[in-house]
């Protein structure tokens, strides 16, 4: 199916073309979302005859995702979570949860649909988040994810707290060996 594009839509066009896409992603995304028209002569003369004020309400869009931006761009957010020795986490931090987070810490709503993970977060540490607030905007934050608080500082300091502390059985052998020498000849260590 062939549609104009009524904004720039990442991976496809600027607003104007005409593009042929499949029907499904036409007919479920970029016609009901208000992205595209189908491209018929009645919505070509439409759209020409409603460029300007398309142009002009996509510029002011893009100013205002450009103000946020700035606010926005390179600021770090800690989320806790709870997670195992090596730091993988008991569930996943999602694009949900960023946009809460964000929303919460900056004032400004951010859906979830512009924040851009590929896949959820299911580690500990400092994860570069992009988040698209407008097709031609795009600010990077810092998603710090920890235990605790105390823990998050440590990893903004660029401490590892993924790595698991291992002990090996040298070190076993000299603490029992230790223990075993404490409580002297004769002497009981609760065996019977």
């Amino acid at each position: 199916m062939e549609v104009i594009l009524l904004e720039r839509v990442g991976k496809l066009g600027h607003m104007g073309e005409t593009v042929k896409v499949k029907d499904g992603y036409a007919r479920n995304f970029l016609l009901p979302r208000g992205k595209a028209l189908r491209a018929t002569e009645a919505n070509k003369k439409k759209f020409e005859a409603q460029r300007h004020d398309l142009e002009a309400r996509n510029l002011a869009l893009k100013g205002d995702a450009a103000a946020k931006s700035d606010k926005l761009d390179g600021k770090s957010f800690v989320i806790i979570r709870t997670a195992g020795e090596t730091g993988q986490l008991y569930g996943s931090v999602s694009a949900r949860d960023i946009a809460d987070i964000i929303a919460a810490a900056i004032g400004f709503s951010v859906h979830r649909n512009h924040v851009a993970l590929l896949a959820p977060i299911k580690t500990l540490g400092l994860h570069r988040v992009a988040v698209h607030l407008h097709p031609e905007v795009e600010a990077t934050v810092i998603v710090n994810v920890a235990r605790s608080a105390e823990q998050a500082e440590r990893q903004t300091k660029g401490e590892d707290l993924s790595v698991r502390e291992t002990t090996s059985m040298d070190d076993l052998g000299l603490e029992v060996g230790a223990a075993l020498a404490a409580a002297g000849p004769g002497e009981s260590l609760g065996r019977e």
